[in-house]
């Protein structure tokens, strides 16, 4: 069973960046599809990015799209968000996420089976 540890959060400012990253362990990161979903408070569980095994294949939610990017590196069990010229309502607690569903990215936070305990971000304005 694979365990992942989310890193990287932290305050910014609006117009800032961030890179979070997600380290798996007891588990092959390349056997997953990998995902980073977020909650603000008082609100759902949302998606942000999908990346398959391979990275070859990705999705992005509408509100984030050309702002972040998700990438792998399978040879560190590590998947990253880049997250660029970030706003205030990108303020939640971010989740790294993996399925065994590897060959498309998915946008379903019912398709994944585990997840980490979270990340805070904060953008002040």
């Amino acid at each position: 069973q694979v365990q992942l540890v989310e890193s990287g959060g932290g305050l910014v400012q609006a117009g800032g960046s961030l890179r979070l990253s997600c380290a798996a362990s007891g588990g092959t990161l390349s056997s997953y599809g990998m995902g980073w979903f977020r909650q603000a408070p008082g609100k759902s569980r949302e998606f942000v990015a999908a990346i398959s095994w391979s990275g070859g294949s990705t999705r992005y939610a509408d509100s984030v799209k050309g702002r972040f990017t998700i990438s792998r590196d399978n040879a560190k069990n590590t998947v990253y968000l880049q997250m660029n010229s970030l706003k205030p309502e990108d303020t939640a607690v971010y989740y790294c996420a993996a399925t065994v569903r590897t060959v498309v990215a998915r946008v379903n936070l019912y398709e994944y089976d585990y997840w980490g305990q979270g990340t805070q971000v904060t953008v002040s304005s």
